[in-house]
C-alpha cells in the first residue's frame, strides 16, 4: 500500500506543472495577450482536437505514423542488439565495424536525407532506413557496454561447462547484459519518434508529421496544435508502454 502510494505521489506532483503552464496560457489569450490567429487558447485546441477525433480523421495519419515507427524502431533493437553483442565478443568483428560505426555514428542523420532520397527515393523505405540510422547506435553502443561489462566468470562458468557459443549468447549474455540494452532502447524510443516526425514532413504523404505541416502551410492552425497533442499523447503512451515491459524484464530495477 504505501509502495503503491509512492507511486502516486510523484505521478500527481508531475501533472502540476502542466496544468499552471496551461491555466496560464489561457488566461493569456482570453485576456487578449496572445495572437488567436497563430496561438489558440488551450480550450479551443481541446475543441479542435474531440472534433477530430470525432471525424474519425485521426486514424488513417496515427496508424501510419505508429506503423513506421514499430518497423523502424524494431529493426534498430534487432540491428544494434546483434551487433553490440557480435562487436563485445569478437575482437575481429570489433576491428572490422568499430571504425565503420565510428564515422557514421557522430552524422546528424537529417543530413542522410538528400543521400537516402538519392538512393530510395521518396517514400516509406526512406523513412524507415532514417528512423533505424538514428535509433540503432543508442542500443548498439549500450548493448556493447552492457556486454563488455560482464563480469568474466559468467563466460568462463559457460566455456567450462562447454555450452555452446549460440546458447551462451542467449541464456547468459543477452538477459546479463539486458538492463544496459534496455537503457539504449529508452534513449532510442524518443529519436526514434522524433525522426520518424521528421521523416513525413520531408518525405510523407500521410502520418501525424505530414498533417502538422500541412495544416502549418493552409493556416489551419487548431488543427495544427490539436495534431501536437495527439503527438504528445502518443510520446507519452510508448514511454508508459516501455515503462511497463522494462518493469517486467528487470523487475529489480528501481527497487531500493
Amino acid at each position: 500500500m504505501s509502495r503503491r502510494r509512492d507511486r502516486i505521489g510523484p505521478g500527481l506532483l508531475g501533472l502540476v506543472s502542466p496544468i499552471v503552464v496551461l491555466c496560464i496560457w489561457e488566461l493569456a489569450s482570453r485576456l487578449g495577450w496572445t495572437n488567436p490567429v497563430l496561438l489558440p487558447s488551450p480550450s479551443q485546441v481541446i475543441a479542435a482536437l474531440f472534433a477530430l477525433m470525432a471525424s474519425g480523421a485521426i486514424v488513417s495519419p496515427l496508424a501510419h505514423t505508429v506503423g513506421l515507427f514499430a518497423v523502424g524502431y524494431g529493426l534498430a533493437v534487432l540491428i544494434g542488439t546483434g551487433i553490440g553483442i557480435a562487436m563485445a565478443t569478437s575482437r575481429t568483428l570489433y576491428g572490422l565495424l568499430e571504425p565503420l560505426v565510428e564515422i557514421v555514428r557522430p552524422i546528424p542523420k537529417p543530413a542522410l536525407v538528400p543521400v537516402l532520397f538519392l538512393f530510395l527515393g521518396i517514400g516509406k523505405a526512406t523513412m524507415i532506413t532514417l528512423v533505424v540510422l538514428a535509433a540503432v547506435f543508442p542500443v548498439l553502443i549500450s548493448t556493447f557496454q552492457g556486454v563488455r561489462g560482464l563480469d568474466p566468470v559468467l563466460l568462463e562458468t559457460a566455456r567450462t561447462l562447454q555450452v555452446s557459443r549460440a546458447r551462451t549468447i542467449v541464456s547468459v549474455i543477452l538477459p546479463a547484459s539486458l538492463p544496459m540494452v534496455l537503457a539504449g532502447m529508452r534513449v532510442a524510443l524518443g529519436i526514434g519518434l522524433v525522426l520518424v516526425i521528421l521523416a513525413e514532413m520531408l518525405a510523407g504523404e500521410d502520418g501525424i508529421g505530414f498533417r502538422i505541416l500541412d495544416l502549418e502551410r493552409s493556416f489551419q492552425i487548431r488543427d495544427m496544435f490539436a495534431w501536437i497533442v495527439v503527438l504528445v499523447a502518443v510520446g507519452g503512451v510508448l514511454t508508459k508502454l516501455f515503462d511497463i515491459a522494462e518493469r517486467r524484464l528487470v523487475p529489480w530495477r528501481g527497487r531500493s
